[in-house]
């Protein structure tokens, strides 16, 4: 199972997209865990993550979030500006997917997201 963190200024945004996104994985078959967040509780969430994706309105803080992420071994995406709504969520578990797939690829491990 691959967990995902989204994260968004105070975890409302973030709360709204996961309830959409965890919709969209289970109509996907996709074995994730899918967890909201708000940036204050990424040094203490961002360990239980595999991938950290960050609210479009944390851009300026994406660079700070991506290099924490990266020494600790996950991933950081950027989402784009989107709805936080149904079609936002597939939006999120597009990038969600190619980044397992990109991961597996790396390890060669064949687990489906």
């Amino acid at each position: 199972m691959t967990t995902v963190l989204v994260i968004c200024g105070a975890g409302a945004s973030s709360t709204f997209l996961v309830h959409w996104m965890r919709r969209g994985a289970v109509a996907r078959s996709l074995d994730l865990d899918i967890r909201p967040g708000a940036l204050d509780d990424l040094p203490a969430k961002l360990d239980t993550a595999d991938i950290v994706l960050v609210g479009p309105h944390l851009a300026d803080s994406f660079g700070d979030i991506l290099v924490t992420a990266s020494a600790r071994g996950h991933s950081a995406i950027l989402l784009p500006v989107l709805t936080f709504d149904a079609t936002g969520a597939d939006v999120a578990l597009d990038l969600v997917e190619d980044a397992t797939t990109t991961t597996a690829r790396e390890t060669g491990s064949t687990t489906n997201a």
